[in-house]
């Protein structure tokens, strides 16, 4: 089940289509992403593979970047470039778990901006991340 406020991502690319589909929505100045794990989604180990992990939780972050950016006077074409990536992870998702990444922007500058995130399935932290972009 879906949980409240989600919809289907409409920001596609070639990596994230065989993931589909992807779910967003907007919370606050974050925007959040989520799947439902599928067997496509996992390691040998049969659980969430630790690189779809990293890609959408730079994807949230970047995402939430860029929309707090475009919010300021005359930022209305922002975009961002991953400088920085760095995940911890904390706990398995499965075939089945609801996976959602909780982005947040720490700081948005001229040049750069900072964020964190959670990544849980439920009540269970997943795992923990931080990025830097380059605001262009």
């Amino acid at each position: 089940m879906i949980p409240d406020g989600y919809a289907r991502h409409t920001r596609r690319s070639p990596l994230t289509d065989p993931w589909e589909p992807l779910f967003a929505r907007e919370a606050g100045d974050a925007v959040q992403l989520a799947v439902e794990i599928r067997e496509a989604h996992c390691n040998a180990r049969g659980f969430a593979h630790g690189g779809l992990v990293s890609a959408l939780a730079d994807n949230a972050m970047g995402l939430s970047a860029v929309r707090l950016a475009r919010q300021q006077p005359g930022q209305a074409q922002a975009s961002a470039v991953t400088v920085t990536l760095a995940l911890d992870f904390l706990d398995t998702a499965r075939i089945g778990d609801w996976l959602e990444v909780q982005p947040s922007v720490l700081k948005l500058g001229r040049t750069l901006a900072f964020a964190e995130c959670r990544v849980v399935c439920g009540d269970r932290l997943v795992a923990r991340g931080n990025a830097s972009f380059r605001m262009v």
